[in-house]
């Protein structure tokens, strides 16, 4: 009997979860949903994360019926004009929000904290989109620590997976759950499921639908462990590949590139943090594109009007500014940049 037979019940209902994806999780029996309560009553999760992509992942816990005993998310940070607001977390709002055990640790190997998380006595730990743990806390739970990743590992390993799988023009992509061990990401994997990327997706509309999918995926993996009844699989070494932190510098467009690496790099760095030329000087960012297979002589960087439309050349095509913004100013369309801006130099380096 699959593990999609089993979890009917158990995996919420808006969770997307499909048989097609959840893999390799064979058992013996089908448990009632009375005895599934009764489980989830019994394993006590402490959730790590900080941004709202976590969020979604907390609240579908907690819609699962899972007892959260601690939330441990990032101290907050000024902000606001003046940088005078101290601002939270998402995940500490939600949590404030909803009267959950809070930990904000400035350092996670601070014997206070330490002491804290052991005082909880969770079961199971469960990381999403938080910071690297050191051995202390994610070996402590007796069903070990949870990780919600946004790729299908071992192919992207790091911190900016999504960009970089849009970057590349991948086609699919998806998010993978795994036990943490002292690599990064390398853990053992409890469940994978696949999402697309479609030629019009930008990172923030693979992070949201990720953010969903994700969310669910957890739930199904928290299931799994609750009755004890799971497969883990090695990651294949051979296959890993690697999704660094986005630095300014990787948004820099090379106008030599062919059109479609350059169409890509700009869906990539949308919503943040943007890709960029330099135009008389100074540095704009380009947010939305088209590719456009004309050819002509012109050499690469070069850019002209056509009507009401931006257009510059790579070394293979062409690419049309939809979206654009000069360093210092308002983000416009392209029509209103031509309209409102005097180029003197038709060039982007």
């Amino acid at each position: 009997m699959t593990h999609p037979d089993i979890l009917k019940k158990t995996i919420l209902d808006n969770s997307e979860i499909s048989n097609d994806y959840v893999k390799n999780q064979d058992c013996n029996a089908k448990p009632s949903v009375t005895f599934m309560a009764v489980i989830k009553r019994q394993l006590r999760i402490v959730f790590m994360g900080t941004p709202g992509f976590a969020v979604a992942s907390l609240q579908f816990l907690m819609d699962a019926g899972y007892p959260i005993v601690g939330v441990v998310t990032a101290p907050d940070k000024p902000g606001g004009r003046g940088m005078k607001q101290m601002i939270s977390s998402p995940v500490k709002q939600f949590a404030v929000a909803h009267a959950l055990t809070l930990m904000q640790p400035a350092n996670l190997r601070s014997k206070v904290f330490v002491a804290e998380l052991k005082a909880l006595q969770a079961d199971l730990q469960i990381v999403v989109a938080f910071r690297m743990l050191p051995e202390v806390i994610w070996a402590m739970p007796p069903k070990g620590t949870m990780n919600l990743h946004g790729s299908l590992l071992p192919a992207y390993r790091g911190a900016a997976p999504i960009h970089w799988a849009v970057i590349r023009g991948e086609k699919v992509t998806g998010v993978t759950t795994f036990l943490l061990q002292h690599q990064i990401d390398t853990g053992q994997i409890l469940l994978q499921r696949e999402l697309p990327i479609l030629d019009s997706d930008d990172s923030g509309v693979v992070h949201d639908r990720m953010m969903r999918i994700g969310a669910g995926l957890v739930v199904a993996s928290a299931d799994l462990i609750s009755i004890g009844q799971y497969q883990l699989h090695d990651q294949e070494e051979s296959k890993a590949s690697h999704a660094p932190k986005i630095h300014h510098e990787d948004g820099h467009i090379r106008w030599g590139s062919t059109a479609l690496d350059i169409y890509n790099l700009i869906r990539g760095m949308s919503p943040y943090p943007g890709a960029w030329a330099v135009l008389d000087g100074i540095e704009c960012k380009i947010w939305k594109s088209i590719i456009h297979s004309t050819e002509h002589h012109l050499n690469p960087g070069t850019m002209r009007v056509m009507g009401k439309s931006l257009i510059v050349r790579a070394i293979d095509g062409e690419i049309e500014l939809v979206e654009v913004q000069m360093a210092g100013k308002k983000r416009m369309r392209a029509r209103d940049f031509i309209n409102g801006y005097k180029i003197k130099d038709w060039f982007l380096t």
